[in-house]
């Protein structure tokens, strides 16, 4: 059989013949709200100066709207190319196949984001497209798409037939779950998703509702749109990366010289450990330096916090840190130095982007969390699962580990959010999901302190936390 018979070139010669008339006729405004809508929650997810690969362009509103550093469209209209290259010069527009995606004949450009907009319904093969896109990937490339739910097959028929909305030819309906297989078949991981609007068009009350309402069950199962956030498989090239501790000391004297000790050597030159003391009763301070001097073997540097709190005294160690992974230790041996080492080995390997400590698989030692901290660890783990669209299970642990390179994206970015968090827990783990960050949780032993008295209010602290959750669900889910 001819190439040019076969059910696929007929299937793709029908479509671009009907994008093209399509393309070609005025946009109705019952689609332009709906459109403002998409290209909004596009803007939440992707920062403006990132390289950004559009397939499925069409006249290039969706792509100059997100303000790239670099903007590639790519579709097979002729007409809608010729706009948006008109429209958009400063960008990038070329007329090709999406399904046999051919950007340049040179060394494929890597994207920090592609977009599939509405595009998967119209595919011939959702996989082949999707396993083509991997040569266009680094590590931290972010593939997004976004889909009509199969709920809304009818609401739309009837839209179309009544003139309200542009006619289509026979489409795909899949759900997240068939994304999320696809993806895994094509080299591809879930991050997460989202249902996304309610109310396709602009009557009164549309911009609350869409606000709210999909993100709450069971209303989210209503939702118009799906977005899935997916990241490339195992493409991560450093595998020997150097590595900095930083440890907050606040009244830990009576374990200084044991973390000196235990602390292990991680990377090549073995670990940077920073110390930041925060304003001690006790000689804090001064038994680092003689640990210092004791110890000349470590790479240790030792700075007085200049603010208050754990967060605090985090970020001033962060911002003297240069090692590529960034770690952070408790004073208080909680948390065995020892397990340091399996925490490099996760993100190093690129088992997650953004590695969390979860004190609550293992058995604890007696004492070492009291029942209503465990009780309010459980609330917040609930809590931050349905924020961050990621299964959490303990975000009060302070053992957590970042690359350096996301660590300077969420100072850049830490403007959305504000400087609203003493303990730094919060302001990692909101910065890490505002950045699609791939969080990966890992089992660890808790233990209780030997020294001194735990720095946490559980009452007064719970409440601030419970403060900020509220503030967060404002500006991560209901943004």
């Amino acid at each position: 059989m001819s190439t040019e018979t076969t059910p696929k070139s007929i299937f793709l010669k029908s479509r671009s013949e009907h994008w093209e008339k399509i393309s070609q006729r005025r946009v109705r405004s019952i689609g332009r709200y709906y459109h403002e809508m998409l290209s909004k929650i596009y803007r939440y997810i992707i920062p403006a100066g990132s390289s950004v690969l559009e397939l499925g362009c069409g006249k290039g509103e969706l792509l100059a709207s997100l303000s790239p550093s670099r903007g590639v469209g790519i579709d097979f209209s002729p007409s809608a190319i010729e706009a948006a290259n008109s429209a958009y010069p400063h960008l990038l527009f070329k007329v090709c196949n999406v399904e046999t995606l051919n950007i340049s004949t040179e060394e494929p450009e890597e994207f920090d984001f592609i977009i599939l907009s509405d595009l998967v319904n119209d595919l011939w093969d959702i996989q082949s497209t999707l396993e083509q896109l991997l040569k266009y990937c680094h590590p931290r490339t972010r593939i997004i798409l976004n889909f009509y739910s199969h709920l809304w097959q009818a609401p739309l028929r009837l839209a179309r037939r009544l003139g309200l909305a542009t006619p289509l030819l026979r489409q795909n309906w899949v759900t997240v779950e068939d994304v999320r297989q696809l993806f895994t078949l094509s080299g591809f991981e879930t991050l997460k998703s989202m249902p996304e609007i309610l109310v396709p068009v602009g009557i009164p009350g549309a911009n609350l509702i869409n606000r709210y309402l999909p993100k709450i069950f069971p209303f989210r199962f209503l939702a118009m749109t799906n977005f899935v956030i997916g990241l490339p498989v195992d493409l991560e090239t450093n595998r020997t990366p150097s590595c900095s501790v930083i440890v907050a000391a606040r009244n830990e004297e009576g374990h200084i010289e044991e973390l000196f000790q235990r602390t292990p050597e991680l990377g090549p030159g073995g670990s940077e450990l920073i110390f930041v003391e925060g304003n001690s009763k006790d000689d804090t301070y001064g038994e680092i330096e003689r640990a210092m001097a004791r110890h000349p073997e470590r790479n240790c540097r030792l700075y007085k916090q200049p603010g208050k709190g754990k967060g605090d005294a985090v970020r001033t160690g962060f911002s003297a840190a240069t090692g590529d992974i960034l770690m952070i230790l408790d004073a208080d041996m909680t948390v065995p130095p020892e397990d340091l080492q399996v925490f490099y080995k996760a993100i190093a390997s690129g088992k997650g982007e953004f590695i969390n400590g979860v004190r609550l698989v293992y058995p604890m030692e007696d004492k070492a969390m009291r029942f209503f901290n465990l009780l309010g660890n459980k609330f917040f783990a609930f809590a931050f699962t349905w924020l961050l669209g990621q299964q959490m299970r303990d975000t009060l642990c302070g053992t957590k580990v970042i690359w350096r390179r996301d660590y300077e994206r969420l100072v850049t970015n830490r403007s959305y959010f504000g400087d609203f968090d003493p303990f730094g827990d919060f302001d990692l783990l909101f910065g890490a999901a505002k950045l699609n960050l791939k969080i990966t949780e890992l089992p660890i032993r808790y233990h209780t302190r030997q020294y001194g008295e735990t720095n946490i209010s559980r009452w007064s602290h719970g409440l601030l936390l419970l403060r900020m959750v509220i503030f967060a669900a404002r500006r991560i889910k209901f943004f």
